[in-house]
Formats: structure tokens, C-alpha cells, sequence
């Protein structure tokens, strides 16, 4: 079984990525288990997956937050793709789930994803991380506590550094 980062945890990855078939059709559910659905299936099937349970979401980089909207609050689980290193709109995809669509759940990183954009995606809001099968986990691991202070805001600190100064 695959593992993970959750929480600042190695763990189990306990829940199966669906993709579209090649020629754009949806994938088909399994029986029963933990499902990660495209964007496009869950909007398409969303009371059939519903009433399924066990469900996640996840956003390709040019997938719209606004498009999922106030459902969001209702997800356990949102998976978002980075698919190179380059590609830092998943960033921004994290932080408005977070912040404008109230999103609370896990969320969860995957595809190109390795310690050094760690800290940057828990700051984001992110908190579960697949990482690159070719890296080290517990090396990765310790991204999550590259930069102990930050000077700005961001979703794991509310305050800036000026105002947590004694």
C-alpha cells in the first residue's frame, strides 16, 4: 500500500485517485472503498456520489474553485494536482477552498510534490501530501518545518511576525 504525509504523519494512503479514460469518459466507481473523483465527474454525478459516501474531490491546475463552490464545506476530502514543479496554481486552489469556500476537511497535495514546497503548501492550508514515488518520505517529512517563522500571514499563522514580537 501506498503512504503518505498527513497531519505531520507518515500514514497509509487509504483512498483510490480516479481519472478520465482516454477518450474523456468518467472513470467507473468501485464497489466501495474511498474514491478521489475529477472535478467534472463529482459536478456531473454529484447526487449519485453523494448519496455513495466515501467520496473526494480533486482539481486538475486549470479547474475553478468557484465551480465547486459552497460544496466544499461539505467534502471530507479535496485533492489537488501539481503536475510540475512550475505549476504553482494549486497554491491558490488550496487557499480559496480554505479561505473563501470553507473548506475544513483534509487537504491533500499530489503529483509533483517533495520537501521543499512542503512548507509552502502548509501554509496554503494544505495538510496531506503524496509525495514524488522516487523521493524519501521522512525526508519530506521534515519540509513541513523548513522555515520555523514566517514574516507574513498565511492560513497556519494569522498574524504577521511584527505582531507576534514581544
Amino acid at each position: 500500500m501506498a503512504r503518505m504525509i498527513k497531519d505531520a504523519e507518515i500514514v497509509n494512503c487509504d483512498a483510490q485517485l480516479l481519472r478520465l479514460e482516454g477518450d474523456g469518459s468518467f472513470a467507473e466507481l468501485p464497489a466501495s472503498g474511498l474514491v478521489i473523483v475529477p472535478l467534472a465527474q463529482y459536478l456531473a454525478q454529484k447526487t449519485a456520489l453523494i448519496s455513495r459516501g466515501d467520496v473526494g474531490v480533486w482539481f486538475a491546475p486549470d479547474d475553478e474553485p468557484e465551480s465547486l463552490g459552497a460544496d466544499a464545506a461539505s467534502l471530507t476530502l479535496i485533492a489537488v494536482e501539481f503536475p510540475a514543479f512550475t505549476d504553482g496554481r494549486g497554491f491558490s486552489i488550496g487557499r480559496l477552498l480554505r479561505e473563501r469556500f470553507g473548506f475544513v476537511g483534509e487537504l491533500r497535495a499530489f503529483g509533483d510534490v517533495f520537501k521543499d514546497t512542503m512548507g509552502y503548501l502548509k501554509r496554503c492550508g494544505f495538510n496531506a501530501f503524496v509525495v514524488n514515488s522516487d523521493k524519501n518520505l521522512e525526508d519530506a517529512l521534515l519540509g513541513l518545518n523548513d522555515f520555523p517563522e514566517a514574516y507574513q500571514t498565511g492560513l497556519d499563522q494569522q498574524q504577521p511576525l511584527f505582531r507576534r514580537r514581544t
